[in-house]
């Protein structure tokens, strides 16, 4: 089973070639890093070590268990922040999330099979006829080709918002990393690091991000 592939190329364009990173995790089935791109912007306020926040869900999220599972794992990413937890309204900071795993096309380029013959621009080439078995360009080697494969966009979405200035939203953060299969729940604790990494950052701050990958 594919476990996890590198994003940051895959999505920069829908061009074939845009994946060529990701092809080289498609074809050798696992990795050893989680990569994802963040992109940050903030407003945070000075002097707030040691306030404290609430993870605040909508009513469609208060009683989905999933749900209940990324918060704890945004918990243990939120810590090093040094934030502290409140379970009561009187808390300074709201702190919202939402998260997606949305099916993709991604490329991935594989040889193919041997003999083939080089046109020019492209692979192609003849298989037969007037010039024998091979055409008069046969290599014994194999080409390169582009091909489609199904992939998932993993998104958490992270906001916080400053009670204590009119709910003005001084935190927005987002996470991005392309799987093989709809692998959200292995992702999310790497995505829930990801969006705290480095907090604040600077304002429109984008960064791609690579952790090891734990044993899975």
């Amino acid at each position: 089973m594919l476990k996890i592939l590198e994003p940051i190329r895959a999505l920069r364009s829908g061009a074939p070639r845009a994946a060529l990173v990701l092809a080289a995790l498609l074809l050798s089935g696992c990795v050893s890093t989680i990569s994802a791109r963040v992109t940050s912007y903030q407003r945070w306020p000075g002097n707030v070590q040691g306030q404290t926040y609430r993870i605040v869900p909508d009513a469609a999220q208060r009683n989905n268990l999933q749900y209940q599972s990324f918060a704890d794992m945004l918990r243990a990413a939120i810590g090093p922040t040094g934030l502290v937890e409140s379970h009561t309204s009187s808390a300074r900071f709201d702190v919202g999330f939402t998260y997606s795993s949305a099916p993709m096309q991604a490329w991935v380029q594989r040889f193919a099979p041997a003999p083939y013959y080089y046109s020019g621009p492209g692979w192609g080439g003849y298989w037969g006829g007037y010039y024998g078995p091979w055409g008069p360009g046969y290599y014994g080697g194999a080409a390169v080709v582009d091909v489609p494969v199904p992939a998932y966009r993993n998104t958490l979405t992270v906001t916080i918002k400053d009670k204590s200035n009119h709910d003005a939203e001084v935190y927005r953060s987002s996470a991005v990393s392309v799987s093989g299969g709809n692998d959200l729940q292995m992702l999310m604790p790497y995505l829930a690091r990801a969006v705290f990494d480095g907090f604040p950052g600077n304002n429109g701050q984008v960064r791609d991000i690579n952790y090891p990958m734990d044993n899975y």
